[in-house]
């Protein structure tokens, strides 16, 4: 059967394949609890609130954006994606050294203000972080995709909790485990970690491989790390040096969120060891390899499965209905 489309025609069997397709992208854009455009009524500016603000903050300090993503990923895998990362306190998650030190802590509390002044007690702070971790990768010129919002914010925050996060010293195995356990794949893992093709890493988090890592390799360092590049890092983070002096994660364009992350990690580049270890492990390297575009290897799309997976991540353990509220203040609970 055929049905007519203009001065075309789709077979039926064509047709319900494309309505598929449709549908699963759909899927990619809604969880639980969770759609695009929740506040279409509600607060119909607010993303454009959201995205004005950490505009305006980007333009006098590019550090925010990196750190607005961090930020974003560092909530959903402690608590699921509730916003308490943001919450003060002696301690809370905040006060811990992964995110301590994170930059644009006062680009959310800049974005609630504003939208509590044109919304009053609507907008989330965990949709605020949602957004401007999109809007962040926007900025350093990667690609939107669409955030599902209508998550309510969590009340509870505590520092011991954020030993759950993935960390620098973590084995692929491990690596895979924390991410498993959030629902996301290998897949997602390898895409999620080329969010350090922007932002920077403090010296204290990788200088242990440059000094008496080895005793295989000539310098002592870590023998998956090309010799040149260990000079290069021993200079910028001698042995007995500043361990908070911040180094880019992207030594080849480290403003600019795109596919370098991965070139540096096939040359032996990466300056995490946990980054490193996706190319040394062939079950992880492939997903390297299809986003360099290795000859022979189905290709991937980093920018398009970067938002694939961001998506999945923010739907991580929500907090919908009455399990959660809306801060009006996202440093304090209600």
């Amino acid at each position: 059967m055929l049905i007519s489309m203009g001065a075309s025609f789709i077979r039926t069997p064509t047709l319900l394949f494309l309505l598929l397709i449709a549908m699963g992208a759909a899927a990619l854009v809604q969880g639980q609890g969770t759609r695009v455009g929740f506040y279409f009524r509600t607060c119909p500016q607010a993303e454009s609130i959201v995205q004005k603000t950490v505009i305006s903050h980007f333009q006098s300090n590019p550090a925010i954006a990196p750190g607005l993503l961090r930020m974003h990923f560092h909530d959903c895998f402690v608590r699921g994606c509730d916003a308490s990362i943001l919450i003060n306190g002696s301690s809370t998650e905040k006060t811990t050294g992964p995110n301590r030190l994170l930059n644009g802590y006062d680009v959310i509390d800049d974005a609630k203000t504003r939208l509590e002044a044109a919304c009053p007690g609507v907008v989330s702070c965990a949709d605020i972080l949602a957004l401007a971790a999109r809007d962040s990768v926007v900025l350093t010129k990667g690609i939107t995709w669409r955030v599902p919002t209508g998550r309510k914010d969590g009340r509870v925050s505590l520092a011991s909790e954020v030993n759950n996060l993935p960390a620098p010293r973590d084995s692929i195995e491990v690596q895979k485990q924390k991410f498993a356990d959030k629902g996301l794949t290998d897949q997602d893992l390898v895409t999620l970690v080329g969010g350090h093709t922007i932002g920077t890493s403090a010296c204290q988090f990788f200088r242990y491989r440059l000094y008496n890592f080895s005793t295989t390799t000539a310098n002592g360092a870590d023998p998956s790390m090309d010799a040149a590049f260990v000079t290069q890092l021993q200079s910028l983070c001698p042995a007995d040096g500043d361990g908070s002096r911040r180094i880019a994660l992207d030594t080849g364009s480290p403003n600019r969120f795109d596919t370098s992350f991965f070139t540096n990690l096939r040359n032996g580049r990466g300056v995490l060891e946990s980054d490193q270890k996706l190319w040394t492990d062939a079950s992880t390297r492939t997903f390297v390899q299809r986003f360099l575009g290795v000859r022979g290897l189905l290709g991937l799309n980093f920018n398009l499965e970067f938002g694939r997976s961001m998506v999945k991540m923010s739907n991580i353990g929500i907090k919908t209905g009455t399990e959660g509220e809306i801060r009006r203040m996202c440093t304090a609970i209600n």
